[in-house]
């Protein structure tokens, strides 16, 4: 049997609130060319398939088109929900998908109910809110690692008493894992960590929730999205798994890389120097995160950026050699209040206004206190 692992797609998501929606769709195009290509049997979704647990239209228009597509070149689907989703919204209508070759797990009672396909069990494992699932299922403690744990022990019993090959599907943050900027805290007490060895005794382990491709063990993997979602991804190769699963379990894997929309980087250094250094030109297309370090923080900072790199999302300051302290202090009874705003800028600039700065700020004031004076 032949798999492809993926997982956290965060459909309806944007990146600096630029639009992600054309990159995803580019990646559904590639992972159904892979399906058909590689004679997938089963499409394995390891949760998060939605950046929100209330998606917007056209994410959900893209899912759909998505399944459509993949159960068109006869492989099926195991889907399972991640803590972006709403598990309620995303398993409507589950025995009815699933008798169409789309199998949603998305109610913790269910993870260890298998979804039969040839002869291997897939067992969803969505994610799992320990504060919800720890009276029902009588655990002696709130944590994710008693909450995977007790899945995973019924899991075990099940797929033994079955005597059949298992692949797992799980949302958890595993202990050594490499995360990024991008994934939602799911920590409880400070905790978020899952142990590897809780997926101890099944034949492959797909998991999803980090957002860079890893590999925990040989048979316990992250996908990783399919797309940058933050600069501290900048580097990592996005795409999918594509496993094997022979009469003895789990016989190889090999990674399939996903197309890149347009590549992330960052760069840092003094305005006039990025903007003249010709070692930068590789990074003219590129989604950028800018530091700049001039001791004084130049004027007009992100227009000059974008003149030269047009797709600058993400601007910073941090002056050589660290900024002076900013003096706070109470306003002296009586003081203009163009002096206070003149004050501010040159505390936070370096330098005062110019003549064009300041007549800007004695309009927006005079529409300040027209408003109250109206109210």
């Amino acid at each position: 049997m032949r798999l492809l692992h993926t997982s956290d797609w965060h459909l309806g998501r944007t990146f600096h609130r630029e639009s992600l929606l054309g990159a995803q769709e580019r990646f559904v195009d590639h992972l159904v060319e892979t399906v058909r290509a590689e004679r997938v049997d089963v499409v394995a979704i390891a949760g998060d398939l939605y950046d929100r647990a209330l998606p917007p239209v056209d994410a959900v228009h893209l899912f759909d088109q998505a399944l459509r597509r993949i159960v068109a070149t006869g492989a099926q689907v195991v889907i399972i929900s991640g803590n972006h989703d709403s598990a309620t919204r995303l398993g409507f209508g589950t025995d009815l998908l699933g008798a169409a070759g789309v199998h949603l797990r998305t109610d913790p009672a269910r993870a260890w109910e298998p979804v039969t396909i040839g002869d291997v069990s897939f067992y969803g494992i969505p994610y799992l809110e320990p504060e919800l699932v720890r009276g029902p299922w009588e655990l002696a403690e709130r944590s994710h690692t008693a909450a995977i744990g007790h899945a995973m022990d019924r899991v075990r019993a099940d797929a033994a008493a079955r005597g059949t090959r298992s692949v797992v599907l799980a949302h958890a943050f595993v202990t050594g894992g490499r995360a990024s900027d991008s994934e939602r805290d799911i920590s409880v007490g400070g905790v978020a960590h899952v142990p590897v060895t809780a997926f101890d005794g099944v034949d492959y382990v797909a998991l999803g929730h980090l957002h860079g491709s890893q590999r925990m063990t040989d048979t316990v993997r992250y996908s990783g999205s399919p797309i940058a979602y933050s600069f501290s991804e900048t580097g990592q190769v996005k795409g999918s798994w594509l496993v094997e699963i022979g009469p003895g379990g789990m016989a190889g894997a090999e990674f399939v890389p996903a197309p890149v929309p347009r590549p992330i980087g960052r760069l840092r250094g003094r305005l006039d120097d990025l903007l003249a250094d010709p070692r930068h030109a590789a990074l003219e297309e590129h989604w950028l995160q800018v530091t700049l370090t001039d001791p004084i923080r130049p004027r007009a900072a992100m227009e000059r950026l974008r003149a030269r790199f047009p797709h600058t999302l993400a601007l910073s300051f941090e002056p050589e050699g660290g900024e002076a302290p900013v003096r706070r202090q109470a306003r002296p009874a009586g003081r203009p209040d163009i002096e206070v705003a003149l004050d501010f800028v040159r505390d936070v600039r370096g330098e005062p206004a110019d003549d064009e700065e300041r007549r800007l700020l004695e309009q927006a004031l005079t529409a300040c206190r027209l408003k109250e004076t109206m109210a």
